[in-house]
C-alpha cells in the first residue's frame, strides 16, 4: 500500500490557508471558490489548526454565531488529528474512519507540508486497484 507522500506527489498546487483573525464568512467564500471542505490554519509559519464544514455547522450556526464577525480562531479545531509523509494509505483510512474525519494535514519536522481529504484517499487506492488488476490480467493471459 502507498504513503502519504504518493498522494502528495500527485496533487496540484499549494495547500490553501487563512490567518486565525480571518472570518468565518471569507473563509466560507475560499472554500466555495477553490471548492474544498477545509483549510488549514496558519499564524505566520506555524499550523494551529484547522477549519472545516462541519466546524462552521457545529460551532457557528447552532450556536447562533455570526460568521460575518466570528474569526476562525473561536472555531477551528486547535489540535486536529496529523500525519505525516510516512503514514501509510491504509493508516490514514482508519484513523479517517474511526475518527469520523475527512481531512489531515501532514506534519513532516514539525513543518506543515500538506492535507490530504477521504476524496483523495479514495482515489489512490482506485488507481492503485486499476493497476494491480491490470498487471494480473497482463500475467494471465502472458500479454505484455
Amino acid at each position: 500500500m502507498g504513503k502519504v507522500r504518493n498522494i502528495l506527489q500527485t496533487k496540484s498546487g499549494s495547500s490553501i490557508f487563512v490567518t486565525p483573525e480571518t472570518t468565518v464568512f471569507k473563509s466560507l467564500q475560499l472554500m466555495v471558490e477553490k471548492n474544498i471542505g477545509a483549510l488549514l490554519v496558519m499564524d505566520q509559519d506555524n499550523f494551529v489548526g484547522i477549519f472545516t464544514e462541519r466546524d462552521y455547522a457545529r460551532k457557528v450556526i447552532l450556536k447562533g454565531k455570526s460568521s460575518k464577525q466570528t474569526p476562525i480562531r473561536e472555531i477551528m479545531t486547535e489540535t486536529p488529528v496529523t500525519v505525516t509523509s510516512d503514514n501509510t494509505i491504509e493508516e490514514c483510512m482508519w484513523l479517517m474512519t474511526n475518527r469520523f474525519i475527512r481531512h489531515l494535514p501532514v506534519i513532516d519536522n514539525g513543518k506543515l507540508t500538506g492535507i490530504i481529504s477521504i476524496g483523495d484517499v479514495v482515489k489512490y487506492i482506485i488507481e492503485e486497484q486499476k493497476f494491480i488488476i491490470g498487471n494480473l490480467e497482463h500475467y494471465i493471459t502472458g500479454s505484455v
